[in-house]
């Protein structure tokens, strides 16, 4: 049977960018039909108020990136906060990336707060911390495309590191069977993180704009990471 999981959308794209990617939604969407398990998906845009009816039914709710500080105060970041929480008391699985990952590593007692290493930006690579079930198919080392300023400085307590680098030392993480959470852009393409680095270039600075965009001749997992999250929606812890 499909898995069904809402994806709740935390951003707008730049006007230059939505007629090639859409949003966030549409990007995950072509993400996830790129792996083998059976899913399909709903887009809810939480920053314009959008959320499923309460008689949805979804085995997974997914918190997608944002260009909003996981940390902000906003009335829609407050309201997104006070639905997860709700999700999470139920018993509700979540999955959360960059702006999501960091949202609920706050909002379940760790914290995120601007990186003191600055931007992080193109492929960038992280050692395995942990191993599961659910993390097949199986790699030595985790490569990501990721677009941050921001991290998880602090896990919540129950939380257990899966993948990490010394730019970002809490750059995965899962919270039992319930919570699965990384720092990047699974969903992200190579053209996508040029436009990035492209838009962005005078704040990055040019040695690290260029390192970013020379690093985008790297691979990255993104299509695995997918699989991951599709097989920890779908994994049943046994019982004892």
């Amino acid at each position: 049977m499909s898995l069904r999981v809402c994806i709740l959308e935390t951003d707008i794209l730049r006007p230059e960018l939505v007629d090639q990617y859409q949003g966030y939604g549409q990007m995950f969407q072509r993400l996830f039909s790129q792996q083998p398990i059976a899913a399909e998906f709903v887009v809810y845009n939480v920053m314009e108020g959008h959320y499923p009816a309460d008689s949805e039914v979804f085995d997974a709710y997914l918190v997608t990136g944002s260009k909003a500080d996981s940390f902000a105060t906003d009335p829609w970041i407050e309201t997104l906060k006070a639905y997860l929480l709700n999700r999470y008391e139920r018993g509700d699985k979540l999955l959360g990336i960059c702006f999501g990952h960091q949202l609920l590593a706050l909002l379940l007692g760790g914290k995120s707060e601007r990186a003191s290493l600055g931007w992080g930006v193109g492929t960038h690579n992280y050692q395995l911390a942990a191993k599961a079930p659910w993390m097949s198919p199986v790699v030595e080392e985790l490569t990501l495309l990721i677009s941050h300023q921001d991290q998880v400085t602090a896990l919540p307590e129950n939380a257990t590191v899966i993948a990490s680098s010394d730019f970002c030392p809490f750059a995965a993480y899962h919270i039992n069977d319930q919570v699965l959470c990384f720092q990047g852009h699974p969903e992200f393409i190579h053209d996508y993180s040029r436009a990035l680095l492209d838009i962005r270039q005078l704040n990055l600075g040019e040695q690290i704009y260029q390192q970013g965009v020379a690093s985008l001749a790297r691979d990255h997992h993104g299509v695995t990471v997918a699989e991951w999250m599709m097989r920890f929606v779908a994994h049943k812890p046994q019982v004892a």
